[in-house]
């Protein structure tokens, strides 16, 4: 037997014709940079998270680059963040010359562990950038709170794996001043390349997002403002239309076989990433935390089931960035690098293969 880790194949065959569809729709009209798409992709995105504003970008690590220079992030300034993350959440902070500064983890979700913010604030900080890791929200009404506390210092959710879920009732990318997702084919909205989107209900902030998107100009070489050739591509932009008409019933799929994981799991009395009852996740990856997990690794590679490790080394201890906050201990990071393992995990992972995951699994 053999699995897919992410399953694009068959998602691609239940949508071939509206995938054909849509991109025929752009080759007819050649409008391939911000053509009709663009907007049409912006709506629908602001409807689907209830936030006023979407900007669509070239990619994830783009939203947040682009965000941060939106609300002005200069050389010195200090933006607290997870070290538990894809780099792309610390390297836009270092672009800009300032620096992370790093806060750990909760043991049970990996999420950053808002009660150790506060102490971190200090006069340089702009901005709080939580990631909502594999598919959950943070605890996003503390953090707000805290930074509400302390200046109204703005809150960037780094959503690029959370697109689809909930914290209280509220879509991921609406529940703070800015939210950030990435369109890469893997994530629970992809496209067939890079992509990404910012999400915000100010005005001035969005205003600035879609200047800098296109180098900074206000109208046609008229540049108000530093930017950057960020603009998500029309094609892109139609993939993601194609989508959205079954994004609905993915999300739906991947809570279903998210909990039908967790019930598995905990049967099997195996120790795996937890989900918060006033939130949702969409599973962007599956997690367990493994004491031996090479071992389980290669036993699983063996029976034709691959894996992933989201994430090997927490960002403070990688070459170029632990010079930037070496005084911060992440005992809990530390710890989960060394343990997560990611399963096979999608929204047409059958149940007879999720059923002989855990089975082999369970008897490494």
């Amino acid at each position: 037997m053999s699995i897919r880790f992410i399953d694009l194949q068959t998602q691609y065959h239940q949508l071939r014709d509206q995938i054909a569809d849509r991109i025929n729709s752009v080759l007819e009209h050649g409008q391939y940079i911000m053509g009709p798409e663009v907007l049409e992709l912006e709506n629908k995105l602001t409807a689907y998270s209830g936030a006023k504003h979407c900007i669509t970008v070239a990619s994830g690590t783009e939203a947040l680059l682009i965000s941060l220079m939106a609300i002005g992030v200069c050389p010195g300034d200090e933006i607290i963040t997870t070290p538990f993350t894809f780099v792309a959440t610390a390297e836009t902070i270092v672009l800009l010359g300032a620096t992370p500064v790093f806060v750990d983890i909760e043991p049970d979700t990996c999420n950053m562990d808002a009660a150790l913010i506060e102490n971190k604030i200090t006069e340089k900080t702009k901005a709080i950038m939580p990631v909502s890791l594999y598919g959950q929200p943070c605890d996003m009404d503390a953090i707000n709170a805290i930074a509400a506390r302390n200046g109204n210092i703005p809150v960037i959710e780094d959503a690029a794996q959370s697109f689809g879920s909930t914290y209280k009732g509220k879509k991921s990318c609406n529940l703070s001043t800015i939210g950030c997702t990435s369109f890469f084919p893997s994530k629970p909205l992809g496209c067939y390349g890079d992509g990404g989107a910012i999400f915000t209900n100010d005005d001035s902030i969005a205003q600035a997002c879609r200047e800098i998107r296109v180098h900074g100009q206000s109208r046609r070489y008229h540049h108000t403002r530093i930017g950057v050739g960020g603009r998500m591509d029309t094609l892109q932009c139609a993939i993601v239309l194609a989508k959205l008409e079954r994004f609905n019933w993915e999300v739906d799929r991947r809570m279903e076989i998210g909990n039908r994981y967790n019930s598995l799991l905990d049967l099997a009395k195996i120790d795996r990433v937890q989900q918060r009852s006033d939130r949702t996740s969409v599973f962007a990856q599956y997690t367990v935390l493994l004491k031996d997990r090479e071992v389980a690794q290669e036993k699983l590679k063996g029976h034709g089931i691959p894996t992933a490790i989201h994430y090997p080394v927490p960002l403070n201890q990688q070459p170029a960035y632990s010079h930037h906050d070496n005084s911060t201990a992440t005992p809990i990071s530390e710890r989960a690098s060394q343990e997560v393992l990611s399963l096979p995990m999608g929204p047409d992972l059958t149940e007879s293969d999720q059923m002989y995951i855990v089975e082999k699994l369970q008897f490494r």
